[in-house]
């Protein structure tokens, strides 16, 4: 995994603006009617080139395929990052008509009830349900999402060797964010997610023997509090967190760290987050994941303060923190000044080596598309402004 031994290399979470061309494919093949395969994969194609070359002409360092291989149900779509491996895993069917159940019993809701009744009739759009009827694993879990793969993993090949980046990276979702779904064939907790774990291995490995960075994208670790009703103790939950992270350790296992970054965040939608796990609570337990490089969100502002945590957590000797100093959760484009005192604060903390600046979570989908592409050359300005100070 490169580092910042000379400058501050810059990245992203993932998700990024999908082509109003292949959001009206996707519609389609999320629907599931029929689409034309062909046109498609041709579509595809095109657009993880240009998203690519779109990346590197900006400047963005460590670039990805924007995540168009995953299927959205629209051009806003809150679960695409993980609803996409309903299509790769077999051992489920389609549930009962309604919502995931962890989603109503959120804290957060609960306190801001009318303004999130408005956000659900206005803005709110999320696949994890998958068309209104939350699947149920009823079988055992299998990968059989091979083909799918392979298809994002050339598109991404041949698109990130046209440009000159230095280096790509894909997503992939952890097994304890999947596991947030209703499971009527394991006998316990710690099975499901195991097995869940030994499926998307396949997914991990592969992406790793094929020449990019993994990413695995696990916002369950702190957002799962919010869903625990009542409130259970820190302790009590950070033994729920670490079931989880052992299980993802195994599903990891002999794969090379230095290939793997983790990220978390709580939850990417445009709420209150009164309810939010402090990153203190959790830390400990962030670091027991076998990944070489670790991506928070930290730049918007229930959680910008919370670089103080690393003043007192060590950062493990080796290891890249991976900081959001841009932030979906606001319209406003951030000033690179702004950007470059986070990047310095960090890198103070931690060491400008171990700093790579980021996003806080996926900006497609989130914010729109201009607003999207703005704040990533913020984020590279900002990374020059903070090289400038950090090495010169």
């Amino acid at each position: 995994m490169k580092r910042s031994d000379r400058r501050i290399l810059t990245t992203h979470v993932g998700s990024l603006p999908r082509p109003d061309a292949l959001l009206e494919l996707n519609r389609a093949k999320f629907a599931g009617g029929a689409y034309d395969e062909a046109a498609f994969a041709t579509a595809l194609s095109a657009a993880v080139d240009d998203v690519c070359r779109k990346q590197a002409e900006i400047g963005i360092d460590v670039v990805n395929d924007g995540e168009f291989g995953k299927t959205t149900s629209g051009a806003v779509d809150y679960g695409a990052w993980s609803s996409y491996a309903w299509g790769r895993l077999a051992g489920w069917e389609r549930g009962e008509p309604g919502r995931l159940p962890a989603l109503a019993g959120r804290r957060d809701r609960m306190k801001f009830v009318d303004f999130y009744a408005e956000l659900d009739a206005t803005s709110f759009r999320s696949s994890s349900s998958l068309g209104g009827r939350p699947p149920v694993f009823t079988g055992p879990i299998s990968y059989v999402g091979q083909r799918a793969l392979s298809a994002d993993l050339a598109n991404f090949k041949t698109a990130l060797a046209k440009t000159t980046a230095a280096e790509g990276f894909m997503t992939s979702v952890a097994p304890g964010s999947f596991a947030r779904r209703q499971n009527r064939y394991y006998a316990s907790d710690e099975e499901f997610l195991h097995a869940l774990g030994e499926a998307m291995r396949e997914e991990y490995r592969a992406i790793i023997e094929a020449g990019f960075v993994l990413q695995l994208d696990d916002p369950g670790l702190p957002d799962s509090w919010d869903m625990a009703n009542p409130e259970p103790t820190v302790e009590e939950y950070k033994k729920f967190a670490t079931v989880r992270v052992e299980a993802l350790n195994h599903a990891l296992r002999g794969l090379p760290e230095d290939r793997i970054r983790y990220h978390i965040c709580w939850g990417s939608w445009h709420g209150p987050h009164s309810t939010d796990l402090p990153l203190a609570s959790i830390v400990d337990v962030l670091l027991l994941v076998h990944a070489g490089a670790f991506s928070v969100e930290a730049g918007n502002v229930r959680h910008a303060h919370e670089w103080k945590v690393w003043r007192d957590v060590k950062l493990p000797g080796g290891k890249i923190l991976i900081p959001g100093v841009v932030s979906h959760a606001t319209n406003v484009v951030e000033h690179p000044e702004l950007v470059a005192d986070r990047i310095v604060t960090f890198a103070r903390v931690v060491g400008r080596e171990n700093v790579i600046a980021g996003t806080d979570c996926g900006l497609g989908g989130r914010i729109h598309p201009q607003l999207a592409w703005a704040k990533l050359e913020a984020l590279v300005a900002g990374a020059r402004l903070a090289t400038q100070q950090l090495w010169l």
